[in-house]
């Protein structure tokens, strides 16, 4: 078995939860990580049969229109747990949002002013979401994880008030 990377320890943080096809994982993923910890539809169905094959899922129920469960498996926990045991490494942000704003010197101050009014309107949008999921958390962990993504989009909304005109 390779070293886990992120995507594959998030899909086996979330089998632990019960089985799940792709398509069940990539709802789940963006429910619970979209504020710090981004998963796409094409990187959950190119981790699943590596994980299959690694011995660290196994296939579950065929359920409608072919879509396929998968579950965890115990060597998928014990791997889950090795990773979670590991430093963490560097943290990266990837922000397209951040990057355009490096840039909008460049831009008319009408596409300027289009730019940070649309990221305004969708940092308000995952705002309230952050607000209500930190409400609503489960346990203390999920909490923090909420209470920073609250504190993330504040961060983007002070960084479009300082944006010029």
């Amino acid at each position: 078995m390779s070293e886990l990377n992120a995507t594959s320890a998030a899909l086996l943080g979330l089998l632990h939860e019960g089985p799940k096809t792709g398509g069940q994982l990539v709802a789940a993923a963006t429910e619970r990580f979209a504020g710090f910890f981004s998963v796409t539809r094409s990187q959950v169905y190119r981790e699943l049969p590596a994980l299959t094959e690694d011995g660290l899922l196994r296939l579950g129920k065929q359920g409608p229109r072919s879509s396929q469960q998968y579950a965890i498996t115990a060597a998928g926990k014990k791997a889950f747990k090795a990773w979670l045991n590991t430093a963490p490494g560097p943290d990266n942000v990837r922000s397209p949002l951040i990057l355009r704003l490096v840039y909008s010197g460049t831009l008319t101050p009408r596409q300027r002013a289009s730019l940070v009014e649309s990221a305004r309107a969708q940092t308000a949008v995952k705002m309230d979401e952050a607000r209500n999921a930190a409400k609503t958390a489960g346990d203390p962990y999920e909490k923090a994880a909420a209470d920073f993504t609250v504190a993330y989009n504040r961060a983007i909304i002070k960084l479009l008030d300082s944006i010029p005109d």
